[in-house]
């Protein structure tokens, strides 16, 4: 057996929860639809995201252990041992899903310059439309694109875009 196992007891950050709890969603709703395979890709999907994040944490290990039991139920076993477990998988209550963290609070707003977009900004959802205007014309990429000159419009469509009419 390796024993190159390691789970980490600290605090999941918020890109972890969304990812853990978009999966317990998933799941819960294709396996009430009998759509199995399409859970398997769920957890697949779940598996990249983590490991770009580097995710080792186990309040989000061990909600993703029980949730991929039915599924795999040797190896969920073995993981929830190695977990610390000593009790069966198959006694822990299935994780519950929590809206809140799927909520968005930011958003990658583009910025274009005459309908051609330059770059993107992100901001809070809930800024308000003139925050919005004089971030994005205080921004250096902007500046650049502006060379010197005021724009002539400004368009913010809170949620979706930023164009700048020079």
């Amino acid at each position: 057996r390796d024993n190159n196992f390691a789970v980490s007891d600290d605090q999941p950050s918020d890109a972890e929860m969304k990812t853990l709890h978009k999966t317990i969603r998933k799941v819960q709703d294709d396996t009430e639809r009998f759509s199995f395979n399409t859970c398997v890709a769920s957890f697949m999907i779940c598996a990249n995201e983590l490991t770009d994040l580097k995710c080792n944490k186990r309040a989000i290990l061990e909600p993703l252990v029980i949730l991929i039991s039915p599924f795999a139920p040797h190896l969920a076993e073995e993981l929830w041992n190695l977990l610390g477990h000593k009790q069966s998988v198959s006694y822990a209550p299935f994780p519950a899903f929590d809206e809140k963290y799927l909520v968005e609070s930011a958003f990658e707003y583009p910025v274009s310059f005459n309908g051609k977009m330059r770059f993107t900004l992100t901001l809070p959802l809930d800024m308000a439309v003139p925050d919005i205007e004089k971030t994005v014309l205080a921004n250096e990429k902007t500046q650049k694109y502006l060379d010197g000159k005021p724009p002539r419009k400004m368009i913010v469509v809170p949620g979706k875009i930023v164009n700048i009419v020079l």
